[in-house]
């Protein structure tokens, strides 16, 4: 049997290979056979922070083309004028959906593309094809109900960010990660609540504290976190460029010690920051309680999460003060870690392939500002990188921002150099 050779092969189908598939689509260059492979079972993007009234917190300009292409119709605004919300959306004089709505926008779009994803294949490894003393095609290794094997001219690795919990924690029914939040509530396993701790100091955190304060008015929310209070994003219009398609080039170009200040600078653009009005609202809360003296959120600041044990009836947090360095135990209903995410290592995925792909002095693949991974010569293939790319692409690279224009420049790539190797 021939296996069939793809053009392109996509391990995942979130935002970023999504666009990836409009980009090829409006293409005009010659079309290219593409396929996506992704684990879960239906298009989702985040759905366990699907919060009620949360809001992007990047303008709706920032959607999967506008960027690239602003007469795409694939846009944020062809999906209202779809939908017949155009007008009220225009009404709001917002330029911050909420993630519901974005979220149903990226769903309409990744409709359009079905017939090119295969839903429910989680790539398992990718695997050369030696074709006398060069490769041309790679062997995508699949796991969907048994093991199958797609075969490529070229791989673009999208496979998102994950879930970091801290050394020891293991997540279970009453221990979870902020990424399961709204799966974890339809299963809360106590039917009243009466506390909950939150462990960190990001805009996750934030938005999951303020959703159970809300949604839980019996129960008291503790937020457990090392600084003196959340600290508000840089979204000044001036630190805000940092996110532009030009400044990806300025980046690309800085030598090691101008990268290193750059994220050094402008973290505060995007980690363990939390939106201003955000911020000013669970701090009027709190004040409103200690104004009632009921403390129904407690902020325990300048302390550290250091212990943890499960009990069948609950957990109890050990939480450690940096100013006395007494610990307090918190007995709770349930801990969330809102404690960030980290890119999937892209080497983990490669398998066999891995070995031809070129390296930094820290171990991190070389990557062209194409978002191709320079490799050895005998290695034809193209494998390109989305999301993974912060060390040579900056800030960026696990954002929205630039996602847009990412998949024209992967695409103008491909075009251009399809069977090329990167020298």
């Amino acid at each position: 049997m021939v296996t069939p050779v793809h053009d392109l092969i996509g391990i995942g189908f979130g935002p970023s290979n999504l666009a990836l598939a409009i980009a090829l689509s409006e293409s005009r260059a010659p079309a290219l056979s593409a396929l996506f492979l992704e684990k879960q079972p239906s298009f989702g993007w985040h759905r366990g922070m699907l919060i009620e009234g949360a809001t992007m917190q990047v303008s709706f300009l920032k959607d999967l083309v506008t960027m690239r292409n602003p007469a795409s119709p694939h846009s944020f605004v062809s999906y209202l004028h779809d939908k017949g919300r155009l007008a009220d959306f225009i009404n709001q004089k917002t330029m911050y959906p909420t993630r519901l709505e974005f979220h149903d926008y990226l769903e309409w779009a990744a409709a359009r593309f079905e017939h090119q994803v295969c839903y429910g294949a989680e790539a398992v490894t990718i695997q050369p094809v030696p074709d006398g003393d060069t490769i041309t095609h790679l062997d995508i290794v699949a796991q969907r109900g048994e093991l199958t094997t797609y075969r490529a001219r070229n791989v673009v690795l999208a496979a998102g960010l994950r879930p970091v919990l801290p050394p020891g924690i293991v997540a279970g029914e009453r221990v979870w990660h902020s990424q399961e939040l709204m799966h974890r509530l339809a299963d809360l396993p106590v039917e009243r609540p009466r506390r909950f701790v939150v462990v960190g100091a990001g805009q996750s955190a934030a938005e999951v504290v303020e959703h159970l304060h809300g949604r839980f008015p019996a129960a008291q929310i503790c937020a457990v976190f090392s600084r003196y209070g959340y600290s508000p994003a840089d979204d000044s219009p001036f630190a805000n460029s940092v996110f532009d398609p030009a400044a990806v080039d300025r980046f690309y170009d800085a030598p090691p010690e101008t990268k290193r200040m750059i994220m050094d600078y402008h973290a505060n653009t995007n980690y363990s920051v939390v939106d201003l009005d955000l911020l000013r609202e669970l701090f009027a809360r709190a004040y409103r309680e200690k104004v009632a003296g009921v403390e129904r959120l407690r902020v325990l600041n300048l302390s550290r999460a250091v212990g943890l044990e499960t009990r069948p009836d609950g957990v109890s947090v050990h939480v450690r003060s940096l100013v006395t360095g007494e610990v307090e135990a918190l007995g709770a209903d349930v801990v969330v870690y809102a404690t960030g995410y980290r890119p999937v290592d892209p080497l983990d995925l490669l398998g066999a392939a891995g070995q031809y792909c070129l390296r930094d002095e820290q171990g991190a693949p070389l990557v062209g500002r194409d978002h191709r991974v320079r490799t050895r010569p005998e290695l034809r293939c193209g494998i390109y990188l989305q999301g993974a790319t912060e060390h040579t692409h900056g800030l960026t690279a696990t954002l929205l921002s630039t996602t847009a224009v990412r998949a024209g420049e992967i695409v103008d790539s491909l075009a251009s150099s399809v069977l090329e190797p990167v020298q």
